[in-house]
């Protein structure tokens, strides 16, 4: 996107409900990058850091402040989820799942502010295009999910070695001996690949899915009259609540499964 025809269309905006929906769901961009998702997924990852750094530093063993309770609330589910589903030891496996959950909520939570607010905002900085819900776009999602695919497989080679790892993508699901091991291999390996690249595919699709509908719901929504905005805008807000909770939950949860089975025996 050419920086004169961002000006031009903080100028003269969206004339029509065509021009309007496709005004929101175009990015920022510069030479083919998002600005807007960089920056937006930039922003709250430091909101996050600041926020759970104060709570840790500011900790105490007697009665408990409102935000060390939430901070404590939080990590207490994120351990109970992984002590049932990742049976190995790993120092980084508790912070990444953290992470994941609250980044990906706030990102996805960024959904539940009026629609033309900070694109609104951004037109008078002469900025044409915002779009303000990171896991709307897919580039976000897939950089995710291929951070976790090289999770995935740093984690395997820790717990069994390069040989270990290579050796499993060829004799695994159908383990064979002799010749019928030779003959399998190359079947083994595509389903190994098959069941690798499967992983990041859905994590990506699945997250980018549900934000890309619930946001193009709100614009929707926004198109409609003022009195009728507020009786279908308010319940979907409720209910996007829940579609933006779960949504990091089963980011974070299929993480923790994905690493769990690569550090297994197959």
């Amino acid at each position: 996107m050419a920086t004169e025809h961002v000006v031009d269309a903080a100028k003269e905006g969206p004339a029509n409900s065509t021009e309007y929906i496709i005004h929101h769901l175009t990015h920022l961009t510069h030479g083919g990058f998002n600005l807007d998702t960089f920056w937006v997924s930039l922003i709250l990852g430091v909101l996050f850091l600041a926020v759970f750094t104060y709570a840790a530093r500011n900790a105490t063993a007697g009665v408990p402040g409102r935000l060390q309770n939430f901070v404590e609330l939080i990590l207490e589910m994120v351990q109970d989820l992984i002590k049932g589903a990742f049976h190995a030891k790993s120092d980084l496996i508790g912070p990444l799942a953290l992470t994941i959950f609250v980044w990906v909520w706030l990102l996805n939570a960024m959904d539940f502010l009026p629609v033309d607010l900070l694109p609104m905002i951004a037109q008078h900085l002469g900025i044409g295009h915002l779009r303000v819900v990171p896991t709307a776009d897919v580039n976000q999602t897939f950089a995710m999910s291929i951070t976790v695919l090289f999770l995935i497989i740093g984690f395997s080679i820790k717990a069994k070695g390069v040989g270990g790892w290579c050796k499993e993508l060829f004799t695994a699901p159908f383990h064979a001996h002799g010749v019928g091991a030779v003959i399998l291999a190359p079947v083994n390996f595509v389903f190994q690949m098959i069941e690798l690249l499967a992983k990041p595919i859905s994590l990506a699709l699945r997250l980018f899915g549900n934000m890309y509908a619930g946001e193009l719901i709100f614009i929707l929504i926004a198109l409609l009259p003022w009195g009728v905005q507020w009786m279908l805008g308010a319940p979907w807000a409720i209910f996007h609540i829940l579609i933006v909770t779960l949504q990091a939950f089963v980011f974070m949860v299929l993480t923790i499964v994905y690493l769990s089975l690569a550090v297994e025996q197959h």
